[in-house]
């Protein structure tokens, strides 16, 4: 790997992270010390379901981004995420790029903001994202992500230097 760069939680994340697990594992405190025990429908929706959400959520979450070989690694829990560089176009930092957004599918704030999202400047694109203040526009010939590494304008170089290497 030339470069590992981590992926800084900004303050809004963390609040979002810290309330919504609150509300998940009370959900699931008041499914175990509330409902009939017996009742398999009231234990999946107050344990079951909650417990499955923060689970997917925690191996999803972003913990940095690594670049090797023409290719970004966005490094999850126990695996990466790749993405091919050889098609890039372009990579700029812009603070604003996820501001207005639409999330379309995937994870609003849950350790990690990720998926398809739309905004009118991106049009649609997918998120890796952890401070939305950091991030770097990734854009290919056919699709746009959008990630937040602990220092953009170096990033952004380093993935401009690959992509001249390719």
């Amino acid at each position: 790997m030339n470069e590992v760069f981590k992926a800084p939680w900004a303050i809004s994340l963390i609040a979002i992270t810290i309330v919504v697990s609150a509300i998940l594992l009370g959900i699931v405190l008041m499914g175990l010390l509330t409902g009939p025990r017996s009742d398999i429908a009231w234990i999946v929706a107050m344990v079951v379901i909650p417990l499955v959400i923060l689970l997917i959520s925690v191996f999803f979450s972003i913990r940095g981004y690594a670049i090797a070989d023409n290719t970004l690694y966005i490094q999850r829990l126990g695996w990466n995420t790749k993405v091919d560089l050889k098609n890039l176009i372009t990579a700029d930092v812009n603070p604003q790029a996820m501001r207005n957004s639409i999330r379309k599918w995937g994870n609003g704030g849950l350790f990690s903001f990720s998926g398809k999202y739309y905004n009118r400047k991106l049009g649609n694109y997918e998120a890796y994202a952890t401070d939305l203040t950091k991030a770097v526009i990734l854009k290919f010939r056919d699709r746009t992500i959008v990630v937040t590494p602990e220092h953009p304008e170096r990033f952004a170089n380093q993935v401009l230097a690959t992509m001249d290497k390719g």
